[in-house]
């Protein structure tokens, strides 16, 4: 599972190979090839190349010019978006602007006692994706994990310096209020879960334990969860709570699901679940009753918590469609679909209503025995980059591509239902960007570019057009949305892409009074609605 991962050798000796495997992981030598077939190390301090994790275009696939939506059109998946946009309603007219939309609301059409519908707030708010970066925090290490809590007045975020820091986000601050230092931690801190009450998290490590703490009051709880694994060398890649807060689910390097009973005190079940790692698990919703994995066998299975049993470890049902390990998962709490990331380079949607047929499963089980290179340090070979030819038996809805997946668990995720409709996907990438596609359309709507290095993790704030970024340069990035330079490259990155709010006013009542007016209308529009959407 790349860094997140360790030697899965046999022997609980640190041998040689694993010394090497730990020296390649932290960066501080490389592999480089020598004239004729031999290799040989050098240490990072010795080169002026950019560091193995550090942004390389190159490496990160192209976008598809012409993403194939022929499943997707002929789903009720695209009917759900473009009725939770508004768009349904339109499809044999064009959409109103939103300054068109405003206008009617002041003068009372349509008739409705609340303005705007649920899905005109989303369409509206849809339309101001996050497009510039401000660096809130910079750590001396890497950063792995960083969300915001369930009503978003807390980001979350945890270092390679075991500490796992607690900012307060509530009404536009940025203000660190805990800090709590990691225990028994190996490599690093790898996934952290807010409880469904707020006032709790776990974050898992390569140990034997997962550790709970709590988030408010003068005392201190750090208790540790012990899941008496058979491993020697033991991680969990993924973890979270369900809903009734009385389980926590987690996945591990030993291809097996566990459950933890909170008020058992106890582990209640290990399940053999895939072939290799299990690096992502998910509830389907928010019944906590359906679950979804997804592991190095480059396989999705779908599980129900009521007929799961140790003795009969079952999958429901398997998606197969990927040709390479997965790295996460995220459920659209709708109990139906998820998207899945992988080291394939893509990202896929599915609908467990459909799963794959075993022509499906031996396909993709092939593809990823076929792989013969290691994501970790190596380049995306350039068939694995430039390939978009679809598996025998792949279920999926849509396949996306544009973003890389390299050196660790890039993680992926719907946007918010209250401010977007779920009408996108965004996933961190290995080239130092946030990348954003359009559920429906499979097109790159913005590749937010800010990071020195790879970007982990990724989180949309709940309520507001707000996105944080994670980095393995150390930088925690607040994306929100600000009006570009239209005649600028789309490519600039420099601080000069952005003009002054005030200047732009004056030159645009200077050109044209209506235009202008129309830009104050765009501005109060967003401050009325995101209240409207809460």
């Amino acid at each position: 599972s790349g860094p997140d991962s360790g030697d899965d050798s046999d022997s609980g000796d640190f041998d040689l190979a694993q010394v090497l495997a730990l020296l390649l992981r932290s960066g501080q030598v490389r592999l480089i090839q020598t004239r004729g077939s031999g290799i040989a190390l050098l240490r990072s301090s010795d080169s002026d190349e950019d560091d193995p994790t550090s942004c390389s275009e190159a490496c990160c696939p192209e976008g598809d010019s012409h993403p194939d939506t022929k499943t997707i059109d002929d789903s009720d998946f695209k009917q759900e978006v473009l009725l939770a946009t508004a768009r349904a309603e339109t499809s044999h007219q064009p959409q109103a602007c939103i300054t068109q939309m405003l206008k009617q609301r002041e003068v009372g059409h349509p008739k409705r006692a609340n303005g705007f519908t649920s899905g005109q707030c989303s369409w509206i708010g849809s339309s101001f994706v996050p497009n510039s970066m401000q660096k809130m925090a910079q750590y001396r290490q890497k950063a792995f994990c960083g969300q915001y809590s369930l009503d978003g007045s807390i980001f979350l975020s945890a270092c390679q310096d075991q500490n796992i820091r607690l900012y307060n986000v509530a009404n536009g601050k940025f203000q660190e209020f805990r800090n709590i230092r990691a225990r028994d931690v190996g490599w690093s801190v790898l996934d952290t879960a807010f409880s469904p009450d707020g006032c709790y998290l776990i974050y898992s490590s390569w140990s034997d334990a997962i550790h709970l703490c709590n988030i408010y009051g003068d005392y201190e709880t750090h208790i540790a969860l012990d899941l008496n694994p058979s491993e020697r060398r033991f991680c969990i890649f993924s973890l979270t709570f369900s809903s009734d807060n009385k389980e926590v689910l987690g996945g591990a390097n030993d291809g097996c699901l566990y459950i933890y009973d909170r008020e058992r005190n106890e582990r209640t079940l290990r399940i053999e679940s895939h072939e290799d790692d299990v690096n992502a698990v998910a509830y389907a919703d928010d019944s906590s009753q359906i679950l979804y994995s997804g592991g190095d066998d480059g396989l999705c299975r779908v599980w129900d918590r009521r007929m799961l049993s140790e003795n009969n470890p079952n999958a429901v049902g398997t998606l197969a469609g990927h040709s390479d390990g997965i790295t996460f998962i995220d459920s659209k709490a709708d109990a139906r679909h998820l998207i899945s990331n992988s080291k394939d380079q893509t990202i896929k949607l599915w609908d467990v209503r459909k799963f794959s047929p075993p022509e499906g499963l031996e396909a993709s089980r092939r593809a990823v025995a076929n792989q013969n290179w290691d994501y970790r340090w190596q380049p995306v070979p350039k068939r694995v980059r430039t390939s978009s030819a679809r598996l025998a038996g792949d279920t999926s809805l849509m396949t996306y591509r544009g973003h890389g997946v390299l050196h660790t668990l890039v993680r992926c995720r719907f946007s918010p239902v209250h401010t977007t409709g779920q009408r996108y996907i965004y996933s961190g990438c290995s080239t130092g960007s946030v990348v954003v596609y359009d559920v429906l359309t499979g097109k790159i709507v913005e590749k937010l570019k800010g990071h020195k290095a790879c970007v982990r993790d990724v989180s949309w704030h709940p309520y507001e057009p707000k996105i944080m970024s994670t980095g393995w340069d150390g930088v925690l990035g607040l994306w929100e949305w600000r009006r570009r330079t239209r005649d600028l490259a789309d490519d600039s990155d420099s601080d000069d892409m952005w003009e002054d709010e005030e200047e732009e006013g004056r030159r645009r009542r200077k050109k044209s009074p209506r235009r202008d007016g129309k830009r104050h209308a765009f501005s109060s529009l967003r401050s009325s609605l995101m209240g409207e959407v809460v």
